[in-house]
């Protein structure tokens, strides 16, 4: 008997060690009522799973249904627990993982954005750099006096990480995200 099933008593703790972590996104419609967006969470926090980013917002208003975009870690075998353990919550009209699809459709990977907003304040030569980086950046300026700017920057989660990194040491006060919107290319919706 293996020893790690010994050590548990348990099977579930069993995994692949051949299989490693892979970062995916999942998208799930839901109908729009209250406690879907609680019984989706208390899946994941039930299971030990984590959630790098989530964003949930009504995207066909006459059908009253909202769509769930997750983005999550683990390797293969669990996303593909987490996505059927999904599929079985009662509301739950579909769940895609959007990682899977686009290689499904020969892509490298679904489109995917998130919004910032950044407040950073100084003044003197780091004011000047702040504005000259968001410039770079393509950041824009959505409040502004004297001893701050708020930048707005959408990108890449990437890029929105690069951008926070270089505003620290130029006076960075605060960031509001709004988390990961996905989607695949192509004609077909999700």
């Amino acid at each position: 008997m293996n020893a790690q099933l010994q050590a548990t008593g348990s099977a579930y703790f069993i995994s692949k060690e051949t299989q490693r972590p892979e970062i995916h996104t999942l998208s799930v419609l839901v109908d729009n009522e209250p406690g879907v967006l609680a019984r989706v969470i208390g899946l994941f926090s039930g299971r030990g799973y984590n959630i790098e980013s989530l964003t949930v917002s009504e995207t066909e208003h006459e059908k009253h249904l909202s769509r769930i975009t997750i983005v999550t870690s683990g390797t293969p075998h669990v996303l593909e627990q987490i996505k059927h353990q999904l599929e079985r919550i009662v509301p739950v009209h579909r769940v895609v993982d959007l990682a899977v699809r686009a290689a499904e459709l020969g892509q490298d990977r679904p489109l995917e954005r998130e919004l910032a907003l950044v407040k950073v304040a100084g003044t003197g030569d780091a004011r000047v750099e702040a504005l000259r980086l968001a410039d770079a950046f393509r950041a824009k300026v959505i409040d502004a006096n004297t001893e701050h700017f708020i930048f707005e920057i959408t990108g890449k989660v990437s890029k929105i990480e690069q951008f926070i990194a270089i505003m620290k040491p130029l006076g960075l006060v605060e960031i509001c995200r709004t988390g990961v919107a996905a989607m695949n290319r192509g004609p077909q919706g999700m």
